[in-house]
């Protein structure tokens, strides 16, 4: 969560307690809840806005699809779905595997 440990939050809380005393605590524990339930709700309808306004192709569409990293990952993962899983790799016809002692061909005007 966050990075956020068991000894990060006991060290919160404790000063939690101390800045806004025991009293008036549990009032600001629900006002941050009704704050992540309203950040929540707008999201969701962020995301329902998007889906209908890009048509029923995109019905799976989540925001975090939009993170670039996640993107690539997605599009390199299916490029890499899409190729054949042959159990051979396609050999150039004129190539062939060296002979034992054999040496490699050293084109000199290439270098």
């Amino acid at each position: 969560m966050f990075g956020i440990g068991l000894p990060e939050l006991a060290v919160i809380a404790v000063v939690a307690i101390l800045v806004f005393g025991p009293d008036r605590l549990p009032e600001f524990a629900r006002q941050a809840g009704r704050m992540v339930r309203q950040i929540r709700q707008f999201t969701n309808a962020a995301r329902d806005d998007i889906r209908a306004e890009l048509g029923p192709e995109f019905s799976e569409f989540e925001l975090t699809d939009l993170d670039p990293r996640r993107a690539v990952r997605k599009y390199i993962q299916d490029a890499w779905d899409e190729t054949e899983d042959d159990d051979e790799p396609e050999k150039d016809p004129g190539q062939r595997p060296l002979e034992d002692g054999e040496l490699p061909p050293y084109d000199s005007d290439a270098t």
